[in-house]
């Protein structure tokens, strides 16, 4: 029975690589479970651990806390020995406090070493009452999420309702025929010199010539009404 207790030791330090063959030690029960003994080891977090271990020893270790989830695989998990560890119960020991309640069949006998108003207290006594900055620091993280969730909505609400704006707005523009010859009434108001210069650039028949053709000013209103929902009152 030695002997198929270590191949099966030997079997499961091949499996798990990872785990520190010369701390953990894996020994085959009778009753077809494996007792997985990592006591003593001076360790500082729990390794991966075979889905069939029955048994875990980690007493007298140097275990501050344990990761959430870190048991939710063990489904054959029967004993957990979790004493003589310097437990630091914060926000962190809520998982390992919540697991030990649910399994209470199994003696995990931890305690919490600091702080200090938690001191020697048995991590499966903890209550939700014993973790109140747990909840504030949570709480103002909700809100937080809350108010920027509101903030992003708002934001892309009031951009489509402009957008919509936009597209069903009518533009009116009022246009006078004395605004065809805007520029040229503009250089008639230039001093002599600077008239006498725009008439050599422009030429003196080109001033009193509308810029605008009052003809094609109706097509050109309907077009921009039609593609660009555009109004143009022409008194």
């Amino acid at each position: 029975m030695q002997f198929g207790g270590g191949l099966t030791a030997l079997v499961w330090c091949s499996v798990f690589a990872h785990i520190h063959c010369d701390s953990c030690r894996y020994i085959t029960l009778q009753s077809a479970g494996l007792r997985v003994n990592c006591s003593s080891q001076g360790l500082r977090m729990i390794p991966q651990l075979p889905t069939t271990v029955t048994e875990l020893l980690l007493q007298n270790n140097l275990l501050c806390t344990v990761t959430p989830g870190h048991f939710d695989a063990l489904h054959n998990l029967q004993l957990v020995n979790l004493s003589k560890n310097p437990f630091n119960c914060d926000c962190n020991i809520r998982y390992l406090s919540h697991w030990l309640k649910r399994n209470q069949a199994m003696s995990g006998m931890a305690v919490c070493a600091s702080p200090a108003e938690l001191a020697h207290r048995p991590i499966d006594g903890l209550a939700d009452a014993d973790f109140p900055s747990c909840f504030s620091a949570e709480c103002s993280g909700w809100v937080y999420n809350s108010v920027l969730c509101f903030v992003l909505c708002f934001l892309i609400g009031l951009l489509l309702w402009c957008l919509q704006l936009a597209r069903n707005s009518t533009f009116t523009l009022g246009i006078d025929e004395s605004h065809s010859a805007l520029e040229a009434e503009s250089l008639r108001s230039l001093k002599p010199k600077h008239r006498a210069r725009m008439r050599r650039s422009i030429g003196s028949d080109d001033m009193d010539t509308p810029l605008l053709n009052m003809e094609l000013l109706p097509q050109i209103l309907d077009v921009l009404h039609k593609q660009h929902n555009i109004k143009i009152k022409v008194p």
